[in-house]
């Protein structure tokens, strides 16, 4: 097979192919293109072909805000977002947070110093919810923190509270110096 590939080579027959139809997106600043079904959940794209795990599925239509992601900087819900929606689109999800060396984002860096975590389930959406309204709003109120969709069932609403006021802060000090 190889020989006859090399053959037609030679003799100038070989047509190359073209680059498939599809959807072309930028995930965490890498390149991709959806060639699947275009009605294919962002959610199941993530998770199964990209193998992305941190997004979490919380029902059928997105309740709670596990499966948020950023879409073009805004917090979206991943299970409701078709692949066909999203070509030429940027999408962060909570692994594209965190610099490319590494270093914590400072909303992940106060998940963890204000113990706002839990059992985990919850806490990718949290941090998705939260950049998207410290993105909108430099010093957010208790108001808006309370009008963040995400649920938490082990009871850590406050200490997300406190994580959200605490990267606020850290973030307009980054912006200062």
């Amino acid at each position: 097979m190889a020989q006859d590939h090399a053959a037609l080579a030679t003799k100038g027959e070989v047509t190359p192919v073209a680059i498939r139809p599809g959807i072309g997106l930028q995930i965490n600043g890498e390149h991709y293109r959806h060639t699947g079904d275009p009605q294919m959940p962002l959610l199941w794209y993530l998770r199964d072909v990209l193998q992305l795990d941190g997004t979490k599925y919380g029902g059928e239509h997105g309740e709670g805000g596990a499966d948020l992601v950023l879409v073009n900087g805004k917090a979206t819900s991943a299970m409701g977002m078709p692949m066909s929606k999203l070509d030429g689109k940027q999408v962060t999800t909570v692994e594209g947070l965190a610099s490319t060396e590494g270093t914590l984002h400072p909303l992940q860096q106060a998940f963890i110093d204000e113990d706002a975590i839990g059992c985990g389930y919850c806490t990718p959406g949290w941090l998705i919810a939260s950049m998207d309204l410290l993105n909108r709003r430099k010093d957010p109120s208790d108001g808006d923190i309370d009008s963040l969709p995400n649920l938490c069932r082990c009871g850590c609403q406050t200490r997300v509270r406190s994580a959200i006021k605490r990267a606020a802060a850290a973030m307009k000090q980054g912006a200062k110096a």
